[in-house]
């Protein structure tokens, strides 16, 4: 695994900062070995009480893309169809 800084607002509390880094860490498990769509849901959910804006959660998926080779909109499109397991193809760029 390549180390990279998740993109995060140091303004957020640390409570928030944990719900966002949990995401990350959501979408990375969703390509490196597959995650639990309730988990990914779960995480999600709590991402979205921090961040609420369509235009933010767009413009931080970019950035941990960007680092990480790993899409947020790939992995939440997956969990829309998804009945158990989520387990992205493609990894890294």
């Amino acid at each position: 695994m390549a180390n990279y800084s998740y993109p995060i607002d140091l303004e957020w509390s640390h409570e928030e900062m944990n719900k966002v880094i949990k995401l990350w860490n959501a979408v990375e498990e969703a390509y490196e070995k597959g995650i639990q769509v309730e988990a990914f849901k779960k995480a999600y959910q709590e991402f979205k009480t921090v961040v609420r804006s369509i235009g933010e959660e767009k413009r931080l998926g970019r950035e941990f893309e960007e680092a990480s080779g790993y899409s947020l909109y790939r992995v939440v499109q997956a969990s829309k169809n998804a009945t158990k397991i989520i387990r992205m193809e493609g990894l890294k760029k």
